[in-house]
């Protein structure tokens, strides 16, 4: 009588295609991730007096910074908006976006004692990182709605049905630091300066975003370099529809979504490529 045979409930396979994002796999360990968003956000505040607060100071601390120097000092135009929505809609969005980049980047070299002792996929912690900055991004978003209802009532703004692409534009920015945390997360294995060159980069990269100059500021070359950039089209999609302010159209999302997807897919490539040797250089 042969002895019946067993059904295995997981199988750990070194062959698996490199463009292949196994969300099933990764829908498996869910859990996972939600004790990886709250050892995150737990984390944060951890032996800090105001705690969550903090969400609420940093956007408008850094908001009244950009008014004094770029608005007043610089006298940076901001398509007829008021100071405060433009300049606050730039740092929320900048904020979210550049969390995920620099939290992704670190997936191998910050997690490297968890992923030689136990096997989980490895693109759940990315994941986490964007999720639980998701939430940093919805407590400053509630902000943001506040000071836009009382210009919304005053009549100085005027919003339009592009805000319905918000949750899209929200998804973008997640696929966009993803795709490159990823890339970075796999090349910094080997590089570890990548590590000190990213955090001066992204320094820098947010002076090349439509974050506290509008696009229509720009003339020749400058917008059309302006244009190649991932974040012109997000940026600027959401401040012309909740802002009903900008030089915005539908070609400019649509480049942005077309180079994100590229960048994703070459970051999905590394990602898949590096995860399987990465121990034995981190």
């Amino acid at each position: 009588m042969t002895e019946p045979q067993q059904q295995w409930t997981e199988t750990i396979e070194s062959h698996h295609s490199l463009f292949g994002l196994k969300l099933g796999e990764v829908w498996r360990y869910r859990d996972l991730i939600y004790m990886f968003v709250k050892r995150d956000f737990v984390s944060s505040f951890k032996q800090t007096i105001l705690g969550p607060i903090w969400f609420f100071i940093n956007p408008i601390f850094t908001t009244l910074v950009y008014i004094f120097v770029f608005g007043n000092l610089a006298k940076l135009p901001t398509d007829g908006a008021p100071m405060i929505l433009f300049y606050l809609v730039g740092v929320t969005l900048w904020n979210y976006f550049s969390s995920c980049l620099t939290g992704t980047s670190s997936t191998f070299t910050g997690n490297a004692s968890i992923f030689g002792k136990v096997y989980f996929p490895r693109l759940v912690t990315p994941i986490s990182v964007v999720i639980s900055n998701l939430m940093k991004f919805g407590v400053q978003f509630l902000l943001f709605l506040c000071f836009f209802f009382y210009y919304w009532y005053k009549g100085e703004v005027d919003p339009n049905l592009w805000i319905l692409a918000t949750p899209f534009l929200i998804l973008l920015m997640a696929a966009f630091a993803l795709g490159a945390g990823m890339i970075f997360s796999a090349l910094t294995t080997k590089y570890r300066d990548l590590n000190m060159l990213l955090g001066f980069g992204v320094s820098l990269y947010m002076y090349a975003t439509p974050v506290i100059y509008p696009v229509s500021a720009l003339s020749g070359i400058w917008k059309k370099l302006a244009m190649c950039n991932p974040l012109t089209g997000i940026f600027e999609c959401f401040k012309y529809g909740w802002l009903g302010k900008g030089d915005f159209s539908a070609l400019m999302l649509g480049i942005s979504t077309l180079i994100i997807f590229i960048i994703l897919a070459i970051g999905t490539i590394i990602f898949n490529k590096v995860e399987k040797s990465f121990m034995d250089t981190v």
